[in-house]
């Protein structure tokens, strides 16, 4: 039967890191859909609420590429199932909170294991499979977010009260972890030496790497100043119910996958990388400015809702395909990752937060202001990018196991 263990379907790798993914991105989105409900039970604000999505992000803000180091040092199976762990435990004392503040603090840990869950998957993928089966995982894995979103945004609203919707997902959590145990080899330690602080150093010191963590960090300081408030915006503005609300979030989360998978397509058939990115940005920030704004009637606006998904969605399988470019040997991908990852924590951090605030003290509007600005710094930040990968590319280029799945989109 270890036999077995050891040498799992490539499948079925691929499904099980995905539905991790999945589970972790459902926590993130679980205060959205709730907000009504915390609103009600806990007398919450909105700018409140921003910070429940907000304080998801700090620790992931501070130890992105340290979380990369601790996936290469521990390995990808041990690294995912303590993110599996640290995030059933926190999700079942959130569901125990008594106040605001205590269901504060169980957010900032979730945030602690979403971090090691989006750190430990892709450095399993990259462990695990090669060719053409980890270019399918990888494109597999980019949909994790939206998908994680879209079920909460469906299944949030069906549960009595919000504290049930914590502890279910918190079983969940425990459930992935149970899989991994049973589907995911364990691989081998490599221990935190002064080589993984040296590649730390090496990551941080890629111009090219910053950049693209510059961008993820505006790109989810957009989609979470939406996201984070969306079920609340379309109750507002088209007079739903708070069901059809969460029906209507998840259909823009889920179409988000459709512009991760369209990166691969485009990317894989010579499409530049700036050029999507400054497409993508620009995208956001019209349709943003038009939501928030409330320029047009309900349907339109929806409309726009998805448009600004399915565009913004180009973004992220981008920016992680783009990632072995920017680092010199493929043992450095994964900390890559992780800066990657402190760039969309950062924008994870401040969307919400940004938006709440202002939508407290000016109304819905002045948030459309917010993601204006933060799709023109995107732009402007692909247009540097562009100079920074063509000065690593010769490096990369020396390494063809990095290169090979760069070309073809993939990380």
């Amino acid at each position: 039967m270890n036999a077995v263990l050891l040498a799992p379907p490539r499948r079925l790798v691929a499904w099980v890191i995905l539905a991790c993914g999945v589970v972790a991105s459902l926590h993130l989105g679980k205060a959205a859909i709730a907000a009504p409900m915390l609103q009600t039970d806990l007398g919450v604000s909105v700018g409140q609420v921003g910070w429940l999505t907000g304080i998801f992000a700090v620790l992931g803000l501070l130890g992105g590429a340290p979380a990369g180091a601790v996936a290469a040092a521990l390995g990808g199976q041990r690294t995912l199932l303590l993110g599996l762990g640290i995030t059933a435990f926190a999700g079942a004392a959130g569901g125990l909170a008594p106040s605001f503040a205590v269901l504060l603090v169980s957010r900032l840990l979730e945030g602690l294991g979403f971090l090691l869950i989006i750190v430990g998957g892709p450095a399993i993928l990259e462990r695990l499979l090669t060719g053409v089966a980890r270019d399918k995982a990888s494109a597999l894995w980019s949909c994790f977010m939206p998908c994680g979103m879209a079920l909460v945004m469906v299944v949030g609203p069906l549960f009595p009260g919000w504290q049930w919707l914590w502890w279910a997902s918190a079983a969940l959590a425990v459930l992935a972890a149970t899989m991994v145990v049973y589907c995911i080899p364990r691989d081998a330690s490599r221990g935190l030496s002064s080589r993984v602080i040296a590649d730390i150093r090496q990551v941080l010191r890629s111009r090219a790497t910053a950049l693209l963590a510059i961008v993820f960090a505006l790109y989810s300081l957009m989609f979470f100043a939406l996201f984070s408030f969306l079920p609340v915006l379309l109750m507002e503005r088209m007079d739903i119910s708070y069901r059809s609300a969460g029906l209507l979030s998840a259909l823009a989360s889920v179409v988000n996958a459709v512009g991760n998978l369209a990166a691969g397509y485009l990317l894989g058939r010579g499409v530049g990388r700036s050029s999507l990115l400054i497409l993508a940005s620009a995208v956001m920030g019209a349709c943003g400015l038009g939501i928030f704004l409330d320029l047009f009637a309900a349907p339109t606006t929806f409309l726009l809702c998805l448009l600004f998904s399915a565009g913004g969605g180009l973004i992220p399988a981008t920016l992680l395909a783009s990632a072995p470019l920017a680092v010199r040997e493929a043992t450095l991908v994964p900390i890559a990752v992780g800066l990657l990852m402190q760039g969309s924590n950062l924008g994870q951090l401040f969307g919400p937060v940004a938006v709440g605030s202002v939508t407290t003290a000016f109304g819905w509007s002045a948030a459309g202001v917010v993601v204006l600005l933060a799709a023109t710094a995107a732009c402007a930040s692909a247009l540097l990018l562009r100079a920074a990968l063509e000065c690593d590319v010769p490096a990369a280029a020396r390494r063809p196991t990095v290169a090979s799945a760069a070309k073809r989109g993939m990380h």
